[in-house]
């Protein structure tokens, strides 16, 4: 067995046993690992970031305050509290301690504003919302319009018409008391973008958070001399449960950075020294692109562990800056599978070994990529996919095994489970993701199906985009796309808008910015005379994405938005150019 084979499965044996205990223990949940874990260690550093610092006795004290200030408030078993903070310990500790006694917390994206806001608000409807000083203003400006009230709390800081939660808290009582959260109950709400619209919020039970975290501590081999870096959001599922819990119960420490910034990264990664970094692609082609810094080899880091690692971009990253070992993976928040890359497979987001293909059963499908639905023979089941041949990745559903927890709209949850797939009555959880399979068994991705792109790291629905793009003034009709770019990472936004005469590029943009976070803009405008549909009147979409942004492939105006000037400006053929050799700034 060859070095990298004989350590991808070492790591998978690790992961298996990390997680077998857990469903044997229907009563232990994280928060109750946490105060197991503070009984161990005390002292030692568990989340360390520039505002605040927390021993692992300081988290579960800190838990154990808002679990007091959670029964204070009568919060029981399901009553959702909404939290929207920026990175750091606080925020660890807030969801730790509600969820200790049965209540659910809504992570929400710290750039929603407006509508959007307003609509993740009103689809968990929180009794209770906790949120930054920094952040409060965006949650006051909704507050009259949401369609169930709920009381706002406030962070560090004070606000008229929110209570001060860190005063509020009584000291603890009766939490440890309180008929504890199984692991099948709901801990949290985490928004995934669809592509029917604004966001949606994943099901994530108490099962979910143990799973993920000991399977990675498991699969990175944390131990309590390791520190991991984590400049990733804390309201997604990887920068908010995995790459700060999975540290933990490996008894590591996390250290936690509010965003991510290249010119920092190694400096804090050399001062703290931080073994462990979890990554999305963008961040290791933004480090990989960087001027050199005179600390990039003079770390620790023995691993790093995420997802989006373009083959091109892994090499390069893997070499110049001396990283003994990646470990990339492919995983959706509310998705049923996972796949693991422990190999070192360029490109590759993962593999199932087969010693556990019966365990994790994934495969790829035919699809009609006009539909967006699967290609059935004539036994009426669906077609499976040739080697490297793309397909819809789509996994196995059964009792006892991978369940999929959904979404709190149960038409959505449905429109994710695909039925009678290879044979009568079976079901599979559909991913939304074009991939490949190569004859070695590594996956590949290629692509997302329907009306979502991704972008700097974020999922964005399109007909959310177009929403806020058709309703600027001198928009007759709009269509949002995503294309890709050279050099970048996933795919940026491109709207194509029939307008009037008086349509304003810049009034264009600062609509946009208004309505709509910075990931979520479109990048690129194309003015057409009318929009092409289909025998169906759906617009012709591939056809405008296949065109993108090259000025030869159309005679319509085309505009690109300049961030220096804030706002769109001629995308001529110097600046297509430019983009194509990867010199423009987005």
């Amino acid at each position: 067995m060859s070095e990298d084979k004989a350590a991808a499965a070492e790591a998978w044996r690790r992961a298996l046993a990390a997680t077998a205990p857990i469903a044997q223990q229907p009563d232990v949940t994280l928060p109750v690992v946490i105060e197991r874990l503070a009984e161990r260690y005390g002292d030692t550093p568990a989340l360390i970031s520039e505002r605040q610092s927390l021993t692992y006795a300081g988290l579960a004290g800190r838990a154990a305050r808002y679990a007091g200030w959670a029964l204070a408030q009568g919060i029981v078993a399901g009553d959702v509290v909404a939290l929207m903070m920026p990175n750091g310990p606080e925020y660890l500790a807030i969801w730790l301690g509600v969820t200790r006694v049965g209540g659910v917390v809504a992570l929400f994206n710290t750039n929603l504003t407006g509508a959007a806001l307003r609509h993740a608000i009103d689809i968990v409807a929180p009794r209770h919302i906790v949120a930054d000083a920094a952040l409060a203003a965006a949650i006051d400006a909704v507050r009259p319009h949401l369609a169930t009230p709920a009381q706002a709390w406030i962070c560090g800081g004070e606000r008229a018409g929110f209570l001060p939660v860190e005063d509020s808290a009584p000291p603890l009582r009766a939490v440890r008391d309180r008929v504890p959260p199984t692991l099948r109950d709901r801990a949290l709400y985490i928004y995934t973008s669809g592509t029917t619209g604004l966001p949606k919020a994943a099901s994530v039970s108490h099962h979910r958070i143990m799973q993920w975290s000991h399977w990675f501590a498991g699969l990175m081999d944390v131990r309590p001399n390791d520190r991991l870096y984590n400049c990733l959001p804390m309201y997604h599922s990887i920068g908010g449960v995995v790459a700060t819990c999975a540290p933990l119960v490996g008894g590591g420490s996390v250290v936690i950075r509010e965003r991510f910034s290249a010119s920092r990264f190694w400096d804090d990664i050399a001062d703290n020294g931080c073994t462990l970094f979890q990554y999305i692609g963008e961040l290791c082609r933004y480090l990989a692109a960087a001027p050199p810094h005179p600390r990039e080899r003079q770390h620790r880091l023995r691993l790093a562990c995420g997802n989006g690692l373009r083959g091109d971009v892994w090499p390069r990253f893997q070499n110049r800056f001396g990283v003994p070992r990646i470990i990339e993976f492919y995983a959706a928040t509310e998705g049923a599978f996972s796949l693991y890359n422990c190999e070192g497979k360029p490109g590759a987001v993962g593999r199932v070994p087969p010693f556990l293909a019966h365990r994790f059963p994934v495969a790829l499908v035919q699809i009609d990529r006009d539909t967006g639905e699967p290609l059935r023979g004539t036994d009426g089941f669906c077609r499976r996919c040739a080697v490297d041949e793309p397909g819809e990745a789509i996994g196995k559903l059964a009792d006892g095994g991978a369940r999929f927890e959904g979404y709190t709209d149960p038409a959505a949850s449905q429109r994710k489970v695909l039925h009678d797939v290879f044979s009568a009555g079976d079901a599979w959880y559909r991913t939304g993701d074009l991939m490949r399979k190569d004859a070695a068994g590594f996956f590949y991705f290629v692509d997302r199906l329907g009306d979502t792109f991704r972008w700097k790291g974020e999922n964005v629905s399109t007909t959310e985009v177009e929403a806020a793009v058709a309703a600027t003034p001198g928009i007759v009709e709009a269509v949002v796309y995503g294309v890709a770019v050279p050099g970048a990472d996933g795919r940026a936004g491109m709207a194509a808008v029939v307008a009037t005469d008086d349509f304003d590029p810049t009034r264009f943009a600062a609509h946009l910015a208004e309505r709509l976070p910075e990931y979520a803009r479109p990048l690129f405008l194309r003015l057409c005379r009318s929009i092409a549909a289909t025998g169906t009147f759906k617009p012709q979409k591939r056809a405008l994405a296949d065109a993108g942004f090259d000025p030869c492939a159309t005679g319509d105006p085309l505009y690109i938005f300049d961030k220096d000037a804030g706002t769109f400006v001629p995308l001529d053929s110097a600046r297509h150019a430019r983009l194509q050799q990867g010199a423009m700034r987005l």
